[in-house]
């Protein structure tokens, strides 16, 4: 098996970061685009698509700021990080992911997040 590589990817959201820090971490905003379904109890959240459950544990959250989790069956210390950024200057708010993939998986990981993010804007009116 090889060894996981980090990607980062950057998405401008026109949404307010409180507004966009409700869609990243809760069950209810994330089942709105990132799965078809999400529950959690405690640190674990529990994703669902299509029937099938992938866990994963909230490693860390700031309000406003960002979400951190790392898939439950990973044992490699790869997580995945939804962080908001807001330009100091022009005031623009962006959506960056932390997430990391297999060598030859990176592009599909990317597009995954891509699609995601699409649903993301849509249900926020940012298109």
């Amino acid at each position: 098996m090889s060894d996981k590589v980090k990607f980062e990817l950057e998405f401008v959201i026109q949404a307010s970061p409180q507004l966009l820090y409700q869609y990243i971490s809760t069950p209810s905003g994330l089942s709105e685009w990132y799965a078809d379904n999400v529950n959690s109890r405690g640190e674990i959240f529990t994703f669902i698509w299509d029937g099938s459950e992938e866990r994963a544990k909230l490693l860390k959250r700031k309000s406003e700021e960002f979400v951190k989790l790392a898939w439950e069956e990973n044992e490699d210390g790869s997580f995945f990080e939804m962080r908001i950024i807001v330009d100091e200057i022009t005031k623009d708010v962006s959506l960056f992911i932390t997430d990391f993939a297999e060598d030859d998986e990176v592009d599909e990981a990317k597009m995954l997040w891509e699609n995601q993010v699409s649903d993301l804007k849509q249900v926020l009116g940012s298109t």
